[in-house]
């Protein structure tokens, strides 16, 4: 899904954290997080939660349906 890869480069980028620290902040690899941004792989469901949480946006957002 390469707008939720976007969206997640972008949000990590405003924030001004690195991969490692957002991988240290959900209690993932840094491997899954870099693979998320690439689009190689996609969170499961409880995942996409704590990373809509963790930048106080909405999952839909995350999974571009909607652009709020």
């Amino acid at each position: 899904m390469k707008i939720f890869a976007e969206r997640l480069l972008e949000l990590r980028k405003e924030k001004g954290i690195s991969q490692a620290k957002l991988a240290k902040q959900l209690e993932v690899s840094f491997s899954v997080v870099c693979y998320w941004e690439t689009d190689r792989s996609e969170p499961t469901a409880p995942n996409l939660v704590k990373l809509a949480d963790y930048f106080s946006v909405s999952v839909d957002y995350l999974l571009g349906r909607t652009d709020y």
